[in-house]
């Protein structure tokens, strides 16, 4: 979800950017991506991290780049639960402002 202008009031409280996201549910895909973000993070040294394009080809194959903003959608749900963090610039950003390109790292929390 990203930040809007009309909610930085009440930036913390906002759980759903519509009606539409308030109802959708997690597919089989979602929880394949989240996973292999996760499986990918574990395979490697504490300090990598991965691209989200990482996951989406790994879940997608040869048709991986439709699944390149559910992957960042992945990565950010992981965010909200402590898992990783997103960063850009080796720096880490709020997952719900980042533009451009990312990383995912396990969380240093």
């Amino acid at each position: 979800m990203q930040w809007r202008a009309k909610w930085a009031r009440n930036w913390e409280t906002v759980k759903y950017c519509s009606d539409s996201c308030r109802t959708a549910r997690l597919t089989a895909k979602d929880t394949a991506l989240e996973n292999a973000i996760l499986a990918m993070l574990n395979s490697r040294d504490r300090a990598a991290s991965i691209c989200p394009s990482e996951a989406a080809r790994q879940v997608g194959g040869e048709m991986w780049q439709p699944l390149m903003e559910p992957a960042r959608m992945a990565a950010r749900r992981l965010v909200a639960r402590g898992e990783v963090e997103i960063t850009q610039g080796g720096r880490v950003v709020d997952p719900s402002r980042a533009k451009g390109p990312i990383r995912i790292r396990r969380s240093r929390r």
